[in-house]
């Protein structure tokens, strides 16, 4: 891996795993900060709202800003934003701590994926993405235990403090080894990168990007209770299977790129497609626990091998303005986390908690749909582009 990506990924690993070990803290903060575990749990919430809030606003006003010193800038907040978290002497500060830490993290990945993209070799965009969106898999398989471990052992401030050497780290390898790849287009402006979200293209993409992760988030929500509830597991193999579903969103991540290089929308659509039969095998034999456990695996596989396609489909839809485009992508993966958490209650609360895997199965299904009629839009346009070229050579 070359040393520019590897320096991305690993601030991509220290950012992630400062939003996903707070569940595995959450009650030593609690307890600390004499709060209630509820209200410590708003941490979580409120990272999710400042990650909506926070990447379109701030990614439109940074867009006439060069893209490796805005990174620089914004990785200075996600290591203050962390050191603060750590040295935080009450639950307030924690609280300012982590919204202002979720305010840049948007933005950051926008512009880590369009400067990764825009460096890559021709053709091999999504697999490029892929190898950037591993840090994530990372934060999930490693991050977010290793965390947990360390608060265990040395207290929940020293895991921030880790975190924060860790995105530090990543910004001194960024500044040695990360090009600068100047700004978004010469007159780039928040009007401009505005103009993007016109494009139905641009627009199909997103809502793609919302509904088809809708389902795979609802499950792993209720990824706990469907795995000892249901399928009988003790409350001890659950840290194993989300380790389990960890390796194969790793897996199917890489896999998903490489195959999103040679034919995207196709095998987004056939990605997707399984997954959606996976969701509905899984509901069929989840009282099965060896079925459950390869299920878990080839679920976490699935649902992240179609994230580098739809993260590849938003920058080629997005034209000369993609950053603000791929952050409000961002987005729309959160407020897509926020929906799954109150559709899946809906859903336990009336066909039951087994149902959970049909509901995620019907979502992704729609979002195949859309995936075709995008797909099937994209064709219409490139014949008449054809078509048009055509009559004007003739003529």
């Amino acid at each position: 891996m070359p040393l520019k990506l590897f320096s991305l990924m690993l601030c991509v690993f220290g950012i992630t795993t400062g939003e996903f070990v707070i569940a595995g803290i959450l009650p030593d903060v609690a307890d600390d900060l004499t709060v209630s575990v509820p209200t410590a749990g708003l941490l979580v919430t409120a990272y999710a709202i400042g990650m909506i809030i926070g990447g379109p606003v701030l990614t439109a006003l940074t867009a006439r800003s060069a893209r490796k010193p805005l990174v620089l800038g914004l990785l200075v907040i996600v290591v203050a934003g962390n050191l603060a978290s750590a040295l935080a002497p009450a639950y307030s500060v924690l609280f300012v701590a982590r919204v202002v830490t979720a305010l840049v993290t948007a933005t950051f990945f926008a512009n880590a994926i369009v400067i990764a993209a825009s460096t890559a070799p021709p053709g091999k965009q999504a697999s490029t993405v892929s190898r950037l969106v591993f840090g994530m898999n990372l934060s999930m398989m490693l991050g977010a235990p290793l965390g947990t471990l360390v608060g265990d052992r040395f207290g929940w401030r020293a895991t921030f403090g880790v975190i924060a050497v860790v995105c530090l780290l990543g910004l001194l390898m960024v500044v040695f080894f990360v090009p600068d790849v100047g700004r978004a287009t010469p007159a780039s402006s928040a009007v401009a990168e505005l103009r993007v979200f016109r494009d139905r293209g641009v627009q199909l993409a997103i809502v793609i990007t919302a509904v088809t992760n809708m389902g795979l988030l609802m499950v792993f929500t209720f990824f706990a209770p469907l795995l000892t509830t249901v399928t009988g597991f003790a409350d001890g193999a659950i840290a194993v299977l989300l380790l389990l579903y960890g390796v194969g969103a790793a897996v199917g991540n890489l896999v998903g790129g490489r195959l999103s290089d040679r034919a995207l929308m196709p095998s987004q659509i056939g990605l997707l497609g399984l997954l959606t039969a996976g969701l509905l095998l899984t509901w069929a034999v989840s009282g099965s626990p060896v079925a459950t456990t390869v299920m878990v695996f080839l679920i976490g596989a699935l649902g992240f091998s179609v994230i580098p396609g739809m993260q590849t489909r938003v920058l080629d839809s997005a034209g000369s303005a993609p950053t603000l485009a791929v952050a409000v992508n961002a987005s729309a993966y959160q407020l897509a986390a926020a929906l799954a958490g109150w559709l899946g209650g809906r859903v336990v609360d009336g066909p039951g908690l087994r149902s959970v895997y049909v509901a995620a199965a019907a979502m992704t299904a729609l979002g195949i749909l859309l995936s075709w009629y995008a797909w099937h839009r994209d064709r219409v346009m490139s014949a008449s582009r054809r078509e048009e070229e055509a009559r004007t050579a003739a003529a």
